[in-house]
């Protein structure tokens, strides 16, 4: 730890601020007094010892209110640890904050972390101390967006994949129905150039789909024409240097598929120990995947979201309002939890398709001109209201206690 001054020790009842501007490799640390004043500045490893240095010198100045930038990680779990109130400050708010202590705004982490301390200094009332989901919606939520970011990676080589085939073997490109589906995988490990797939007869192509179990339900003559109709492929010595890139895009998709589906079965698991799992599968048209989704994001910190409004605003599901004079514009609200915002936005796009109420809210919103997405966010916003109830009482959702709902049924059945 780098030290540049010492703690005063005259006013000790004085209430004490810190910041700590966050880093990979070490963290820059600002404790100020009641009137602003920074009374230490000092540099912190991101090591257990430079954890502990940290927690006891706050501790010894007395801090009980913290100021980051992030609310998880090592850091943040030393602070709680030691209970000490964490308000988080994200970083676009205080890349603003800058120009209120300087006008050139430049960024410093020891400069940063005096902000962060003063800030909440100055702010407390408007800030919320960091609350923190259990153990079990933090690991949910860990496994969910692995799962999508590993989905996200067996996209992409699928996609560099069916652009090598195009130019190399076209005919293996468009044979079965999608490209990372086992039986296409299967086919290019056995058949991976256009010479192999040459030597391919109507028969012996029928014998090798039985011989893996094929159950697609195109006939092995028409599967059989696609090859034979589709552009030619590079043959001859060349051929086989390219089959070592289509074997390699082959390995690293069956990784892929393997550890996805691997991540898949430990969410159904995990759902079975959740204690929110029976609130959001009362939801209509939602599965494994989809309530992992929504609990992960919503979390379990009730507090966190202590009205409907609060959760609508950080999903993004509600638009931004600005006014100035007699103007008066509402746009995409752009800064929200994304991940949040697409996991009820899936979650309403697929109920409009099992739940009369939400179709309704969907199809009214694009008579009244909205786009898709547009009329997603309307309806997921509407969902919203309901979710939150459900989740702050611990219940789950009963359709027969759904008031629109019911009287939109008895208004059709009238």
């Amino acid at each position: 730890m780098t030290t540049t001054s010492q703690p005063s020790t005259e006013g000790a009842q004085d209430r004490r601020w810190a910041g700590i501007d966050w880093s990979s490799t070490d963290h820059a640390v600002c404790i100020i007094d009641e009137a602003g004043t920074a009374i230490d500045q000092f540099v912190i490893t991101h090591d257990a010892p430079g954890l502990r240095q940290l927690i006891k010198v706050l501790l010894a100045a007395g801090v009980q209110e913290v100021g980051i930038e992030r609310g998880d990680g090592p850091v943040v779990e030393a602070l709680l640890q030691a209970e000490l109130t964490v308000l988080v400050i994200p970083p676009s708010q205080v890349k603003n904050l800058r120009s209120r202590y300087r006008s050139a705004g430049n960024k410093d982490d020891r400069y940063d972390a005096f902000v962060l301390a003063d800030t909440i200094r100055t702010d407390r009332a408007r800030r919320t101390p960091l609350q923190r989901d259990s153990a079990a919606t933090v690991a949910m939520r860990t496994t969910t967006r692995a799962r999508r970011n590993l989905l996200a990676h067996r996209i992409a080589v699928c996609n560099q994949l069916a652009a090598h085939l195009q130019l190399v073997f076209p005919g293996a490109a468009g044979l079965f129905s999608k490209l990372d589906i086992p039986i296409s995988l299967q086919f290019l490990t056995k058949f991976t150039t256009q010479t192999d797939a040459d030597a391919l007869t109507e028969k012996k192509l029928a014998r090798w789909l039985t011989s893996v179990s094929y159950s697609g339900g195109t006939e092995p003559a028409d599967l059989h024409t696609r090859l034979t109709t589709a552009a030619r492929g590079i043959t001859g010595p060349e051929a086989a240097t390219h089959a070592v890139t289509t074997r390699a895009y082959i390995a690293i998709l069956q990784a892929l598929i393997t550890q996805i589906a691997a991540l898949e079965v430990d969410l159904a698991q995990q759902l079975t120990l959740h204690p929110d799992a029976v609130i959001f599968a009362s939801l209509p048209r939602v599965r494994t995947l989809r309530i992992t989704r929504l609990i992960s994001e919503i979390g379990d910190a009730r507090g966190r979201f202590p009205t409907p409004d609060a959760l609508a605003a950080l999903a993004g599901v509600v638009p931004s309002t600005r006014q100035s004079g007699k103007v008066t514009t509402i746009s995409f609200r752009f800064a929200c939890n994304r991940e949040l915002r697409d996991a009820l936005c899936d979650f309403a796009d697929g109920s409009r398709h099992a739940h009369p109420w939400a179709k309704d809210i969907y199809q009214h919103a694009i008579d009244r001109g909205h786009t898709h997405p547009h009329a997603i966010r309307v309806l997921a916003r509407a969902w919203t209201l309901i979710i939150w109830r459900c989740w702050q009482n611990h219940e789950a959702y009963d359709p027969t206690k759904h008031g629109a709902l019911q009287a939109l049924t008895h208004q059709q059945t009238a």
